[in-house]
């Protein structure tokens, strides 16, 4: 299709999404009631220049993982997604992909639960979307790039993370994220992205490929978990796994007792969060 088709239907589905609907300050006098330019691109984990350059048409091959970040920014329906892959030039993706749409009613809990840290995963445990709160309590997740969105590879494969295990918890935690991926895998045999995560881990983790050729058994349960945070210090909070129903998702919301200390530094942090403009993962255009 024409690019300027691409660019308009960006521009409308812009339009008509106010700043309240999507999770933001409407700030100040503004010429039209729909996002800003920078206000999607900041959702969206882009540029704005490349927002842009879509809307003008002069950028016409858009990767899938933009596509897919501008839909759940636009808070687009499922129909509206697939409409936008096609004018990208791509095809929807299908029932053997790892499902990456996060539903409106969703994003709508993420916009509610301002004060609460929270978060939606794939089945793979690939970070989709995140609140201020989640993004400030794990240190700006929205600088996290390529493999590193993926909390499976951020564990055995990246730098030490801010969460403080035993190694019980740890021990338990691993199987869990393994047993995890190895059901994706049997659920999603065709997605390449997988496959490739799966070559990964196997290849440059010699403790992931043991639990993988060992047959680790793990579920993830409710748990409470210290997170070593470099500005407030560590703080202990509930952390509980919610599954939506259809769409094999997961959202992971941390909660403190109410009245301790921990919620006091839980409550700095939403502030931070909200001050700093934590708002989504990044994706590269």
């Amino acid at each position: 299709m024409p690019p300027e088709e691409l660019g308009a239907a960006i521009h409308r589905w812009r339009d008509r999404l106010a700043p309240a609907d999507a999770g933001l300050p409407a700030g100040g006098r503004r010429r039209a009631a729909g996002l800003r330019r920078e206000e999607l691109a900041q959702l969206a984990g882009i540029s704005a220049d490349y927002v842009m350059r879509l809307e003008q048409g002069r950028a016409t091959n858009p990767s899938s993982q933009v596509v897919e970040a501008l839909a759940r920014a636009l808070r687009l329906s499922a129909a509206e997604r697939g409409h936008l892959y096609r004018l990208a030039g791509l095809a929807p993706p299908g029932p053997a992909t790892v499902p990456a749409f996060v539903p409106p009613s969703v994003q709508r809990l993420l916009d509610r639960l301002s004060g609460t840290p929270v978060a939606v995963y794939d089945a793979t445990w690939t970070l989709l979307v995140a609140n201020p709160p989640y993004a400030a309590l794990m240190d700006d997740s929205s600088r996290w790039r390529g493999w590193e969105l993926n909390g499976v590879w951020r564990h055995f494969l990246g730098s030490s993370g801010p969460v403080v295990y035993t190694p019980e918890e740890e021990r338990a935690f691993e199987a869990a994220l393994v047993a995890d991926l190895r059901g994706a895998a049997a659920r999603y045999p065709a997605d390449r992205r997988l496959r490739a995560l799966l070559a990964e881990l196997r290849r440059h983790s010699a403790r992931f490929a043991e639990l993988w050729d060992g047959g680790a058994v793990g579920v993830h349960a409710a748990a409470r978990k210290t997170i070593r945070h470099p500005r407030v210090g560590a703080v202990t909070l509930d952390c509980d796994v919610l599954s939506v129903a259809g769409s094999d998702l997961r959202i992971m919301v941390f909660t403190a007792e109410p009245g301790s200390e921990d919620a006091e530094r839980l409550a700095l942090l939403t502030v931070l969060g909200t001050q700093e403009g934590f708002t989504a993962p990044s994706v590269r255009g």
